[in-house]
């Protein structure tokens, strides 16, 4: 079921006339009340967030069907503010639109995936490079405390708080390399990515490895080593296309064989 984007109003407090000049008192609501969200974002926008959570956690598959009537009414919202966010969607590498077909999760291929997976080792290793440069002492704290809760996820097996975590750690290395142009093109490629990936997240083995990686990246960024951080974090985006390959093996791939047995009376 898609979360509702009807919000639930508090019951307002009074207001008090200003006793000073005569003139109305300023009035402040909290960044997290319902009328600040709607001010600061545009509905086909909160829409677009809705959908997009949903489509990385899961829960609208690749290759599904997104009904526009159908999430209007699960959302509470006009059908306008959908199609908008449809579009934008669209741009942002999660959902493709089909003439008198509809609108379908994006479902990627291998080939596709590798394509995206050499593209994005290429632009890791250059935030890398430049997170090292201009990290501060907070941003490595910032960095280490999300790796602290990799390792919890990690310990009890949260793939879910894992993913997250994996996201924003990315996310906030390429922000500290200050290009506003590779976060753009960076972003739309994880969320290209993600519809391909996830599944490698489920592997309890690999929640492990990926965290002491992380580890390590954040230890050369510590160390202001610009060219170290660079290439683990390459080296990073290219063990994470071999554990989504690996991942998206058939089950049977995986079972060893066993060995075949001798006939009958024949020495083996």
């Amino acid at each position: 079921m898609l979360r509702t984007l009807n919000c639930q109003m508090a019951a307002p407090k009074p207001l008090h006339a200003s006793h000073g000049s005569g003139g109305a008192s300023p009035r402040h609501v909290p960044d997290d009340h319902p009328i600040a969200v709607v001010r600061s974002h545009s509905l086909p926008a909160l829409v677009g967030r809705e959908l997009t959570h949903r489509i990385l956690a899961g829960e609208l598959a690749a290759g599904a069907k997104l009904n526009e009537a159908d999430i209007a009414l699960r959302l509470g919202v006009s059908r306008g503010p959908v199609r908008e966010a449809f579009r934008a969607l669209e741009a942002a590498g999660l959902v493709r639109l089909e003439k008198n077909r509809g609108v379908y999760v994006r479902e990627l291929t291998s080939t596709e995936a590798d394509e995206i997976f050499e593209l994005r080792a290429l632009l890791d290793d250059f935030a890398g490079r430049k997170a090292a440069q201009r990290a501060s002492a907070e941003d490595v704290r910032a960095l280490t405390a999300m790796v602290q809760r990799m390792d919890e996820a990690t310990r009890q097996g949260d793939a879910d708080a894992y993913f997250e975590l994996n996201l924003a750690f990315h996310d906030r290395i390429v922000g500290l390399a200050g290009n506003a142009k590779l976060g753009e093109l960076y972003r739309r490629l994880v969320n290209e990515l993600s519809l391909f990936r996830r599944a490698s997240f489920e592997h309890a083995a690999n929640l492990p490895r990926s965290a002491a990686e992380h580890r390590a990246i954040v230890e050369r960024i510590a160390a202001r080593e610009s060219e170290g951080a660079g290439r683990l974090l390459r080296e990073h985006a290219l063990a994470s296309r071999e554990r989504a390959r690996h991942a998206r093996e058939p089950a049977s791939a995986h079972i060893p064989r066993r060995p075949r047995r001798a006939p009958p009376g024949r020495p083996r």
